[in-house]
């Protein structure tokens, strides 16, 4: 151990002697690093005399801008490294803060960090620290440290009016949300109250509530305020309410809602715009480089104002710099660049006029880092640099600071061999007490950057850092790595080497600038011992690496990890056959840890093919690895994978969906990507659910089928395209975001419809042949008119026709649906085609040819009642009725010679044979019988019942001839009839007569008997 400690004072004497050298940075080990090579290298009673001095390090801090609960413990970060290790203060304000007489604050062990328990006034801590890390070699500083208070979320109560406003008058609703810190989100809900169902035995309040749908008439502002353009009828329908969401804490606050009730007016006066925010002709807009800026303009008027853009006098292009947002009423720059300076335009117009704002927005920038000083490790007598290069707008000024002092100082100033020009600090020749921590501060009225970088001026020989002697096994065909971190002053010289082989060569090697050697597909002949070597002019360091390569063992194989639940994961793997156990007793030994923590690997034992992890956090990334193990021992562990646990079912909906490039049957729908923190799993698509509400044809009904289509995120501006829309109508849809499991809660509706379209084909087109020598065709208007049909148009021509035959074109407008063509003869077949037109142009054609028309087909191709079965039922009861009344009438006729006398005594007519001896017929004799017949005074049937009737008059005999148009009157006598004294009428039958050929049967004669029908039906 002497002769190590004569070697290290040999070396310190030999670099005292180097000259002037130029230094470069290295890589420091940590304090922790350096104590722990010592501990296995020396004895402890040379530890502290052989330890790497280094200078104060800030290794960890809370953020510039800080919010802390008062209700809890608050905590104020601060870490840093450095040997010895450093002593901690603090600056409040400015002022030095004496945290050991504070009852209220403490600091953590070997830390900077402070705990402040504020039960008594908490406002007095809202203030600004600083944390200072200081030993014997130099002052780190931390950054100003902003400490803020949350504040609880809390709207007063209040009773809130209703607001009562005419139709067409703009109306802003106030949300002012509690101020924070944080700035809350903001958004309107209607409906606020709490319904209950009527027919619920159970009154248990749910809320009924839902979002404000926007559109070009409704929006919300950035200040969270509701404004409407316009008020409609329907929007004194639901109360309004904002919400704020507050992030730090997670809580959702309500205001109170407000009632609206819109007055109807018969007219509504059409107005021209006027700014609802901004108010003015122009603003000035100043914008921080890299922050995400939101230009806004709402107007009010009647009918809606339309926002357009310009910038620079020219038309604003969407970009990815540059985005139109809520119905062109937001303009966002999320992520303002110097080129995005310049003069925005905003334009309100609708019919009555229009209005412009003006914004001059202007590009600044806080101070950002273009190169940071870095550590540096020099010996004495050489020369080194910080370089601090920082930009902004305006340019930064740079400070540079010694231990928190201003390099201006006296003390400072009596170092002749520090010079500071611009960004850069020289030092030369430097000697012990250049040993410093060097704050370079880069401010401009936006802000300021920070960074320490100490200089380390020591002798060191080179020292080889870590384990020594260290013994690796590696499978066969995988990578090794041989680690060698070291560190010396001035820079040590590395040389990896095989015992046997010298130095390594071929492009399987390769050494990092850690001094790490790393073999690529190791093989059986890379077994062996390896030296890694460092040196430098105080002297020389080694240590060896054995490496012992095995063929590859049995591991298992396809390990995963799925979770089933939302905080569980099942992790499962392939079986080792039989002949793999290699042993008796097989089981698994499980491996697992959350990824990108520090935590230390969990294991289980299990003889099954699943191992179940429970309470693990939501969609957490784990490095798995199984290895087999029997009663001989473990074999080699699987290669590392990453599972995840379950998912759980996203806790917010995709913003903004909004459509654009709407055409008949397909428009393109965007929305705002969800953070990924909210998706509860693995984004699997965005999805929207669509539906035909109705047709702009207030006649037509439609199918409100509801489809959904899927989307892949493409991007930090997905988008997607709807097909299969049908045009001339109006849809809804809504959006969710899925991961493998669930799907999220709707986003708002969005309603949107689509432009007039070309009709589909007309319906029940039909060829029907009337006449032998005419074709006539019909047809149905479409099924879906897609627009408001303007007319028809039919062509035809004859099938199988000549070449120089010209297809015959119709015109027909919407209201005439038929046609009627003449034909050449009955064996000419014609084809037609019909379509519809809209104001697009026309739609599919329906074309049908006519059949093959004969006689015998056209007399089928007629109506043939006769083979009607409701034809045959009806004459059949036709006929039944005539034949009843013709046996009717022949029963009164076989009676007709028993006429009513007092003493009912039934005399016979004697037959009378109209045929005269010459063969000629005796017209007179039947129709006096005709007349005989229908003259009856009253029916026989009460005459057989016996009732007393007095015999009519003359006059009713006479009326009841003439309306039976009796031939009475064509006898002698000028019609009178004698009748006998008993009342009988026998006596006409004796009166004179008078020839048939002198009656007059001009077509006036018509007589009324059953025998007519008979007669005109034949």
């Amino acid at each position: 151990m002497a002769t190590r400690v004569q070697a290290a004072a040999a070396a310190a004497a030999a670099l005292l002697m180097l000259l002037a050298q130029s230094a470069r940075p290295v890589d420091v080990p940590l304090e922790s690093e350096c104590l722990s090579f010592l501990c296995c290298s020396f004895t402890p009673t040379h530890v502290h005399s052989l330890a790497v001095r280094q200078p104060p390090t800030i290794t960890k801090q809370s953020t510039k801008e800080h919010i802390v609960d008062p209700k809890d413990n608050m905590v104020i970060e601060c870490e840093a490294e450095g040997n010895p290790h450093p002593i901690f203060s603090w600056r409040r304000n400015g002022k030095y803060f004496n945290v050991a007489r504070d009852p209220q604050a403490s600091m953590r062990r070997r830390s900077g960090t402070l705990d402040i328990s504020a039960r008594n006034d908490p406002r007095q801590y809202e203030a600004e620290y600083q944390c200072i890390a200081s030993n014997q070699y130099g002052s780190a500083y931390s950054d100003k440290i902003r400490v803020r208070l949350y504040r609880a979320p809390v709207w007063p109560r209040e009773i809130v009016e209703p607001v009562v406003i005419s139709a067409g008058s703009p109306l802003v609703l106030a949300c002012d949300p509690p101020a924070g810190p944080p700035k809350p989100d903001t958004y309107w809900m209607s409906s606020c109250s709490y319904a209950r169902p009527f027919n619920w035995p159970i009154q248990t309040a749910f809320p009924s509530m839902r979002a404000v749908r926007q559109d070009h008439r409704v929006s919300a502002g950035l200040n969270g305020d509701l404004y409407f353009s316009n008020v409609l009828p329907n929007d004194s329908a639901s109360d309004f309410c904002c919400s704020a969401r507050f992030p730090y804490k997670n809580a959702i606050q309500q205001k109170m809602p407000v009632v609206v009730k819109v007055v109807s007016t018969r007219a509504v006066e059409e107005a021209a715009p006027t700014w609802l925010s901004p108010t003015g002709s122009s603003s000035s807009v100043l914008v921080l480089l890299g922050e995400e800026r939101l230009l806004e303009c709402i107007a009010a008027g009647v009918p809606t104002p339309h926002i357009s853009w310009t910038k620079n006098s020219e038309d604003l292009a969407e970009s990815p710099r540059l985005k139109l947002r809520h119905f062109n009423k937001m303009l966002q720059m999320p992520k303002a660049g110097f080129e995005d300076a310049g003069e925005y335009v905003c334009t309100a117009t609708n019919k009555m006029g229009s209005i412009q704002h003006t914004f001059a927005v202007t590009v600044k920038a806080a101070p950002f880092w273009l190169e940071k000083p870095r550590h540096l490790v020099l010996a004495p007598e050489e020369s080194g640099r910080l370089v601090c290069r920082a930009d902004g707008a305006p340019h930064p000024t740079v400070r540079w600071f010694i231990n928190g002092e201003p390099i201006e100082g006296a003390a400072a100033a009596a170092q002749a061999n520090r010079q500071v020009s611009g960004d850069t600090l020289s030092l030369s020749s430097v000697t012990a007490a250049d040993t410093a921590v060097y704050q370079c501060n880069a401010s401009n009225p936006y802000g300021y950057v920070l960074a320490n970088a100490f200089v380390n001026v020591l002798h060191a020989t080179p020292r080889i850092l870590g384990a020594r002697n260290e013994v690796i096994k590696v499978v066969e065909g995988r990578g090794a790595f041989l680690d060698c971190r070291y560190f010396g002053s001035p820079l040590p010289d590395l040389r990896w080497s095989k015992y046997g082989q010298g130095t390594l060569e071929g492009n399987r090697f390769k050494t990092h600038s850690n001094g790490t050697l790393e073999i690529r597909r190791t093989q059986i002949e890379d077994q062996g011992t390896y030296a890694c070597a460092v040196s430098n002019v105080a002297g020389r360091d080694e240590t060896q690496v054995r490496i012992e390569v095995k063929a590859p063992d049995v591991i298992p194989k396809n390990v995963k990890g799925v979770g089933t639940w939302g905080n569980n994961m099942e992790i499962s793997w392939e079986p080792l056959t039989y002949r793999e156990w290699n042993g008796p007793h097989l089981k698994y030994l499980v491996w697992w840890r959350r990824r990108d923590s520090r935590e230390e690997w969990k294991n289980a034992t299990t003889k099954w093919l699943k191992y179940y992890i429970y309470d693990a956090d939501t969609f957490t990334p784990y490095e798995l690895k199984v290895q087999a193990a029997n009663d001989f021992g473990l074999g080699p562990e699987s290669p590392v994978v990453i599972g995840y646990s379950g998912e759980d079912r996203p806790v917010s909906a995709p913003q903004n969906p909004r459509l654009s490039d709407i055409q008949a049957t397909r428009a393109t729908v965007r929305w705002d990507p969800v953070p990924q923190s909210s998706i509860m799993g693995q984004l699997k698509e965005y999805k929207v659910y669509y539906w035909r509400d109705s047709s702009q044809l207030r006649w037509l009904r439609v199918s409100r089928a509801t489809r959904s289509r899927a989307f892949a995120e493409t991007g930090p501006e997905p988008s997607g395209l709807l097909t299969d829309l049908l045009p001339y109508s109006n849809y809804k849809m809504y959006m969710v975001v899925a991961n493998g499991r669930y799907e999220g809660p709707p986003s708002n509706y969005v309603h949107f419809s689509t432009p007039e379209g070309v009709p589909s084909a007309p319906t029940s087109f039909r060829i029907r042949q009337r006449h032998l020598d005419s074709i006539y065709v019909d047809w149905e208007p479409p099924a879906e008119p897609n627009g408001i049909i303007s007319g028809y148009s039919l062509k035809y021509q004859t099938v199988n026709a000549s070449r120089g035959e010209e297809q015959r074109v119709e015109e027909f407008p919407p209201n005439v649906t038929s046609f009627s063509l003449r034909r050449d003869d009955r064996y000419t077949r014609y084809r037609f085609s019909v379509a519809a037109r809209t104001r697009l142009g026309l739609g599919p054609w329906h074309t049908e040819e006519s059949p093959h028309y004969t006689t015998e087909i056209y007399a089928q191709d007629q109506v043939d009642v006769s083979t009607k079965g409701w034809f045959v039922g009806v004459m059949c009861a036709v006929a039944l009725v005539v034949l009843t009344l013709l046996v009717v009438c022949f029963v009164k006729r076989s009676r007709g010679g028993k006429y009513p006398v007092r003493e009912k005594k039934a005399t016979a007519l004697e037959a009378v044979d109209d045929v005269d001896q010459d063969g000629s017929f005796d017209y007179r004799s039947s129709l006096e019988r005709l007349a005989r017949v229908t003259a009856l005074p009253y029916p026989r049937w009460e005459e057989e019942r016996g009732l007393q009737r007095g015999p009519p008059s003359m006059e009713a005999v006479m009326k009841r001839c003439e309306s039976d148009d009796s031939l009475v009157d064509y006898g002698d006598g000028g019609g009178e009839v004698p009748f006998t004294e008993d009342g009988s009428f026998i006596g006409q039958y004796t009166a004179p007569r008078r020839d048939v050929r002198d009656l007059d049967f001009g077509g006036s004669l018509e007589l009324h008997s059953p025998l007519n029908a008979i007669y005109s039906l034949a």
